[in-house]
Order: structure tokens, then sequence, then C-alpha cells
């Protein structure tokens, strides 16, 4: 199934979306989640009641408290994976799945973070994983995962908006 169609599916009937970027932005395309974020926030479209964009950069377990108090029907985590693919392949990973790609920048697994979170709450999960072409020291994304990136954001917003 294309990613337009599975992330479609998985936002059907969204009350309120996070979206939470993971990933350290000197660190060239391992700054994916945060160069996201900020993007996203540039467009001027997060409203408190139906839209959050999280940057939770290498510490998404700091954010804990506050997804858990926004209580989102919906929350995307998005990151560089390491997949096996092309630079800037994107895929939707089942959270089932976080145990077989590589997810090594950040000091709590992912893995865990989410059983973490869905203790005690009720909301759907999903991670986007891009895959990175650099992890060299860089304060912005290659072209390539710069590009998935973006296409990252302009297919989001076509479902949600």
């Amino acid at each position: 199934m294309p990613f337009e169609s599975q992330l479609s599916n998985f936002l059907e009937g969204f009350e309120k979306l996070i979206v939470l970027g993971v990933g350290n932005e000197l660190k060239c395309d391992d700054g994916v989640g945060p160069y996201i974020i900020k993007k996203l926030k540039e467009e001027n479209i997060e409203d408190e009641n139906r839209l959050l964009f999280i940057n939770a950069e290498t510490v998404p377990e700091n954010f804990t408290g506050k997804i858990r108090k926004e209580k989102p029907t919906h929350l995307i985590i998005v990151d560089a994976c390491l997949m096996d693919g092309e630079p800037g392949d994107m895929k939707i990973v089942n959270k089932h799945d976080f145990a077989n790609i590589g997810i090594s920048t950040h000091s709590m697994s992912l893995s865990f973070f989410v059983r973490y979170l869905e203790k005690d709450t009720d909301f759907g999960i999903i991670f986007v994983g891009i895959e990175p072409e650099s992890m060299d020291y860089a304060d912005k994304p290659t072209p390539k995962v710069e590009g998935a990136a973006n296409n990252f954001i302009n297919t989001l917003k076509g479902i949600i908006l």
C-alpha cells in the first residue's frame, strides 16, 4: 500500500493529532524529525484542540507527560531510521516492528517509549522512518532527505487540512 494511503488510513477519524519529531539536528539527516516539526510550525496550522507539533530532539521521553496531558487520538513519531533502503525512502513502521529497525541515536529506545505511552492510554501510534544518507555533523538534512521531509509535510497537510 502506498505511503499516502497508509497515512490516510491511520489518520481516518482523528480528533487530535500530535506529530513528534525525534533526532539530532547537528547530525545531518538524523535531524529530519526536528526539521519536519520546524517546517510544520512555520505553516501556522497548529491548533491546540486538533494539531500539536513537538520537537523532541534526542529526548522523546521528556515529552511523555505532555503527550498524555494533551490526550491525542493519534500520534505520529518521525525520525531518521536505518531500514536498508535508499536515502530519502519513507516508510511507516508498525510499532511492533520497532525492534527490527535501527534507531540508535536516542537515549531511550522508541519501542520502550511507545510501550510507556500506551500504558493507561488509548490512542493510535505510528512511526514514520526516513532513510538517512549522512549522519555526519551538519546542521541540515541532505537534499534527498530534505525532499522526503517536504513530501511528508505536503502529504500530511493534504490529509489533515
